[in-house]
């Protein structure tokens, strides 16, 4: 048990790899190829590779610290620490409405897909889910991985099984010619609609005091989880591509579940709603255990009351923030239930945070060499600046880029920002 926080080490690798790519395979794959193939054609498995570069630079970012500086509620902790209180603050509580949307939005398509097998009340079904999710965590975090690993492992089984049966039985090779319909204007345009496949990556450093070893574990932890990722998102891609051909492709509605109609019949949707379930499930199941160690590490620091900071003393898991996080998902039902206003509400918070653990990565690779001298994982100090500071450019660009396509999420990001720095000015006086 750590002697700083009273939580259990009970993450070894194999949980680091199930948080990261446990998180990172949710709603996007089963979504996001079909628009990014309308703009780019075969040419979106180049995208997919585009889309992944700005999070390899943050995961450097990401490893670095989590090597040299393991925390519970690293995203707030970090920026905290090594940038200014007051920003920690801003990128945590304007995670708290991206979370809550988060939530909202993994419930939604998890019962949305359930529904293609037996219709289900939209509500108290997602209110079901997000129970589940609370008891998978509040009972210790080896309770918690072991769901994510047990939900991993079946998700994996799968996609393999799309990716083997498919690749053998019905794919052709043709149907990817013209490799680049609208040339490389049209890969670049898609990239952005995929950069969700990779949000979540990092998981585990938010739970970063409760792993075991962590100086190695959590550097490879997440090269495994990024590069299984990528890896799986190319085949099921190609695959999808090869079976329908970009134009089919391009239009669907459900392009896993349309490409596997294609050679496995009537089994498809059985299938397909399986696979689904399961990696949103655990990207859920993931999000309640780092959405909690942040709300318990700002109770701890004092920035929110210090009850989100109490640590169950049999379970041995931030229990009042556990409870918090199920208090805001239902709370999160009242939200719309408008998939591209949550999606916006949700990344560009994650995005301000990618961009502050980048800067705070670059503040302790030029301030605080004792700490740089003790990471387990490092790039020489000018490689890794440029890292950093490239993942802060790319995440800002991102944040940007996305105003143009729906300027509501900002305005609801703005007004909770505004009641936070009121609640921040009043805390601490």
């Amino acid at each position: 048990m750590s002697a700083e926080t009273g939580l259990v080490k009970g993450i070894d690798l194999g949980g680091v790899i199930a948080l990261g790519l446990g998180t990172a395979v949710g709603v996007s794959i089963f979504s996001a190829i079909a628009p990014a193939t309308a703009l780019a054609g075969p040419g979106m498995l180049i995208s997919v590779l585009i889309a992944a570069l700005p999070m390899y630079l943050i995961a450097i970012s990401y490893a670095f610290l989590g090597s040299a500086v393991p925390v519970s509620g690293a995203s707030y902790v970090w920026p905290a620490r090594f940038l200014h209180p007051a920003w920690g603050f801003v990128v945590a509580w304007l995670r708290i409405v991206a979370n809550m949307g988060a939530i909202v939005v993994l419930a939604l398509v998890m019962v949305r897909y359930l529904s293609m097998v037996l219709p289900l009340p939209l509500k108290p079904t997602m209110f079901a889910v997000m129970l589940l999710a609370l008891l998978a965590n509040l009972f210790g975090i080896r309770t918690a991985t072991r769901v994510q690993k047990v939900l991993m492992v079946a998700m994996l089984a799968v996609f393999a099984l799309f990716v083997a049966w498919g690749g053998a039985t019905t794919v052709d090779t043709a149907r990817l010619s013209p490799l680049l319909p609208n040339g490389w204007a049209g890969v670049v345009a898609a990239a952005p609609l995929l950069l969700g496949l990779f949000f979540g990556i990092e998981a585990a450093t938010e739970a970063g005091a409760e792993v075991s070893d962590s100086a190695r574990t959590i550097p490879r932890g997440i090269a495994l989880s990024i590069g299984s990722a990528t890896l799986l998102y190319l085949a099921v891609g190609f695959v999808a591509l090869g079976v329908l051909g970009s134009d089919a492709l391009g239009s669907s509605q459900a392009p896993i579940l349309d490409a596997a109609k294609r050679f496995m019949g009537p089994v498809a949707t059985p299938l397909v709603v399986l696979a689904a379930v399961l990696s949103i499930g655990k990207s859920l199941n993931a999000l309640f255990a780092m959405f909690s160690r942040s709300l318990y590490a700002m109770g701890v620091a004092g920035a929110l009351p210090h009850a989100f900071g109490q640590i169950h003393p049999r379970w041995q898991t931030p229990h009042v923030a556990l409870i918090a996080v199920f208090a805001l998902g239902c709370v999160g039902l009242l939200l719309p239930m408008e998939l591209t206003f949550l999606f916006l509400a949700v990344n560009v918070p994650n995005l301000l945070k990618y961009a502050s653990v980048c800067l705070a990565a670059a503040q302790v690779t030029r301030r605080h060499p004792e700490i740089y001298a003790v990471a387990g994982f490092k790039l020489p100090k000018r490689r890794l600046l440029a890292c950093s500071y490239g993942g802060v450019a790319c995440s800002l660009a991102l944040v940007v880029i996305g105003i143009g396509t729906n300027w509501r999420p900002y305005a609801l990001l703005v007004g909770w920002l505004v009641v936070g720095l009121l609640y921040y000015a009043v805390r601490r006086r």
